[in-house]
């Protein structure tokens, strides 16, 4: 599904990882693996896999847990002697940037996010992870241990070719702007969370 076009060294804060560059065989998209350490030596790899969000991951959003969600993972990624986070160009889960921000739109009118994806047109949640898997087959990984709350992630990949030793949870402070955010994900979308209500 995805092919390596690049690698490269990529010095971070955090530290230092291989950065990957994968283009899609169809639509063209390119998705990152940062790669920590030798993963071809380690055994139950720590992986995240994250979606796109402007928003949250470059600007910072309170609205929703995906910037908290990036650093914390890579913090954790750099504590290990090997790991893999790889970035997946699926922006908003999968319904693209421009309507991401038109269901914001909806929501500060009191939709809440699945209410107002279906208010668009969408699914709740779009995305898939056909990509990730491509991205570790070619990268050699068999086994991993997923950094995520979604089960839907879980699952995906167990029906692929990689074994999902275990979900590792990734979860963030509540603040007075993502609350309902991530109520709306656990009780509507089934995530793995311990908010206290």
């Amino acid at each position: 599904m995805v092919r390596r076009i690049v690698r490269t060294r990529l010095p971070a804060r955090g530290g230092a990882f291989e950065l990957y560059a994968y283009e899609e065989d169809t639509g063209g998209r390119v998705h990152l693996a940062l790669v920590k350490g030798e993963i071809g030596t380690a055994s139950q790899v720590l992986v995240r896999i994250h979606s796109e969000c402007l928003t949250g991951d470059v600007f910072h959003s309170l609205r929703c847990d995906c910037g908290e969600q990036l650093d914390t993972a890579l913090k954790r990624i750099q504590a290990e002697e090997a790991g893999i986070f790889i970035y997946l160009r699926q922006e908003g889960r999968g319904i693209g940037l421009v309507e991401k921000l038109r269901a914001y739109e909806l929501q500060d009118r009191g939709l809440d996010t699945v209410e107002a994806n279906a208010e668009l047109g969408f699914q709740a949640d779009q995305r898939d992870y056909e990509a990730a898997v491509s991205i570790l087959h070619d990268l050699q990984v068999t086994s991993v241990r997923l950094l995520t709350n979604n089960p839907m992630k879980v699952s995906e990949l167990q029906c692929s070719t990689i074994k999902v030793s275990e979900r590792v949870p990734l979860e963030t402070q509540p603040n007075h702007e993502n609350a309902n955010y991530l109520r709306t994900k656990r009780d509507r979308l089934g995530h793995l969370l311990d908010l206290r209500d």
